[in-house]
This record gives structure tokens, sequence and C-alpha cells, in this order.
């Protein structure tokens, strides 16, 4: 997700993630929040073809290697492109770690095992950042992603954001814990194919979902002007009210 601005130019925009984009943006953008259409196609393609291969010929290893062949081409299309390789080096490393999974246990399911991890860190990284931590206070996790872009250094100073932010980042949670509940069972129970369809639904677009949610939130409840200047040296953050 350039090299340095010339003497006088304004200094660059820090990267933001596709959820800071979309939450941050003056109007909604799904293409910001998922990556547009190439991002979709990325994120989508190797799973669905790992499902739809291993449903129509329950043969794991021609299952796997048409996934790392669906991942092979998109680092291949944005090589072609000149696009940033990172994203599709990203999802081509995650979608091998499956393929090494599932062919290490001769179980289709396993395909999925890695993604269990990944929510199950996500749900508890995202849940415990909005702990009253000693000294420190809550750091829920979409407000060190959005707050220094919208209000500024000082964006734990607004007391109602902060609440917004608490309130999102238990949100994106539950959404994590909600894919293991659905998902383990299935996962459990040896259904390969439901378990392909869950997490291709419960993806993208339950993620899409929830960032129109955040940047909807954010918008109805500006920043409070006093929150763009930061915090006097040793004053302690504030915590938000439930």
């Amino acid at each position: 997700m350039s090299t340095g601005p010339s003497s006088g130019a304004p200094s660059p925009a820090p990267p933001r993630s596709g959820l800071a984009r979309a939450a941050t943006s003056e109007t909604f953008s799904l293409a910001a929040a998922v990556g547009g259409p190439r991002g979709v196609v990325e994120a989508v393609l190797p799973g669905l073809a790992f499902v739809t291969v291993f449903t129509v010929t329950r043969d794991l290893r021609l299952s796997v290697a048409v996934a790392l062949a669906g991942a092979g081409v998109a680092v291949l299309a944005r090589l072609v492109a000149r696009l940033p390789l990172a994203p599709a080096l990203a999802g081509a490393v995650g979608v091998a770690v499956c393929a090494w999974s599932a062919s290490r246990t001769g179980d289709a399911a396993d395909f999925y095992t890695p993604g269990f991890v990944i929510n199950t860190a996500y749900a508890v990284v995202l849940l415990l950042s909005t702990l009253p931590w000693p000294r420190v206070g809550p750091l829920p996790v979409i407000g060190l992603l959005v707050g220094p872009l919208t209000v500024g250094p000082g964006w734990r100073q607004d007391r109602r954001r902060m609440r917004i932010y608490q309130r999102l980042t238990w949100a994106f949670a539950a959404l994590f814990v909600l894919r293991l509940a659905v998902q383990l069972p299935l996962y459990y129970s040896g259904q390969v194919g439901a378990l392909g369809v869950a997490r291709l639904v419960m993806g993208v677009p339950l993620f899409a979902a929830l960032a129109w949610v955040s940047w909807a939130a954010l918008r109805e409840r500006p920043a409070s002007p006093s929150a763009a200047a930061p915090a006097a040296p040793g004053a302690p953050p504030p915590t938000p009210r439930p």
C-alpha cells in the first residue's frame, strides 16, 4: 500500500488501509473499502476456485492446484499491469498456507483452518484494544486507523467519537466471532462445500457492509474542534463512557 516531495511541496498523506480510506471519504466508496474490482477478484477467486473444483471432482490435489493457479494469475496480472505486487503476493502467501494445511492432512476442510486462526486473532486484538489499559486507556483499533486522519493527534480527546470508535471496534470483533460461530460447526461436520460458501459470503460482502456502517456513524458525529489539538503533556487520556 514514492519519492519524497520536492522543497516546498506539501507532505504526502500517510498510507491508509481500505477501511480508513472508506471511513474518511466525503462519500462512501465501495471500491475504497474492498480494494476495487481487482481487489475483490483477488480476494474471492482462489477460494471460489477451490470450493468449486472440490465440490465437482472431490479431488483435493486438483482443487489446491487450481486455487494456487488463481493466486498466481492475480500476481501475474499485477506484474503485467505494473501495479503494486504486495496485495496479490500477500494473498498468494495466504493461499499457499491454506493449500499446505489441506495437503498436510489430506482433508479439504483444513484448507480453511488458517482462516480460523486469523479470525480468532483479529477478534482478540480488537477486543483487547477497547480495554482501559493502565496509564494508556483504551486504544480502539478503529480509532487508531481513522482518528489521526479525521481529527488529528488529539483524536482521543473527543469523547463522543471515542465511544463510536469503541463500538465500531466491537462490531468488527463481532464479525470475526460470527464467522467462527457459523463456520466452525461446518468444519467439524466435514461440510466442505457449505464451509467454502460461508467463507465467501461472510468475507468481502460483510466487511463492505460494516465499512459502510463505520462511514455512516463517523459522518453522523463530526469531530469536536477542540479534539484537533493534542492533549497537554501529562494529561490522562479520557475513558469513554458506555
